[in-house]
Formats: C-alpha cells, structure tokens, sequence
C-alpha cells in the first residue's frame, strides 16, 4: 500500500509541537548555541534542528527528545527518581490490560 502524500494532524498535536519547537529555541538561544553545534552535540543535521524548532511533525520523535535533553527542555519531569516512578506505574497498569485489543464478531441475526 502506498503511503499518503501528506498525513493530517489534529489542531491539538500541530499546536503541541509548534509549542515544544518554540521551548526548543527559547532554551538553545539561553545557552547561547549555534544551531550547528547543537546539530554537532545531537548527532544530527542542522536542517532537523531548524526542522525541529519550527514544530516540524515529520521529525523522529527521538532526535526531538534528545535535542530537548540537551538543551535543558523538560518533557516530562526533570527529576529521575519519579520519571522512573510514573515509567514502573504505567508499566504496571500495561501488564495488567490484554496485549492485543480485538473487535468482536458480533453477528447480528436479521432473518425473521
């Protein structure tokens, strides 16, 4: 199957990342980095940085998240001890729904 041209994103998501983008400038211009060197510290390119302020939804979630770590944006908490926390109660509640969710058959019977 072929994959769509442009994929469409809900007002929400698009507002999202503008907003991370934005955060994303905001603390690299505080730390007083170029967006090459940034690019350099990430290990990626300067066009995925510039890509990626500009709230981009075509970036890799991971090359945002690391790009956000090292310039000191918080995606979650910034503590270590209760991420791991909130990490062990969502895995805790996964294990506990089935793997799989499947659609029941239902098979309606409209012979009278």
């Amino acid at each position: 199957m072929a994959k769509p041209s442009t994929r469409t994103y809900s007002r929400y998501s698009r507002d999202a990342a503008r907003l991370l983008g934005l955060m994303l400038r905001t603390a690299r211009i505080e730390r007083q980095l170029t967006v090459e060197e940034l690019a350099e510290r990430a290990g990626v390119s300067r066009g995925l940085v510039y890509r990626a302020e500009e709230g981009d939804m075509g970036c890799a979630i991971g090359a945002v998240f690391e790009l956000a770590t090292i310039v000191g944006v918080p995606l979650f908490t910034s503590d270590h001890a209760s991420m791991a926390l909130h990490t062990a109660n969502a895995e805790k509640t996964l294990s506990l729904m089935p793997r799989t969710v499947h659609r029941s058959k239902k098979v309606i019977n409209d012979d009278f």
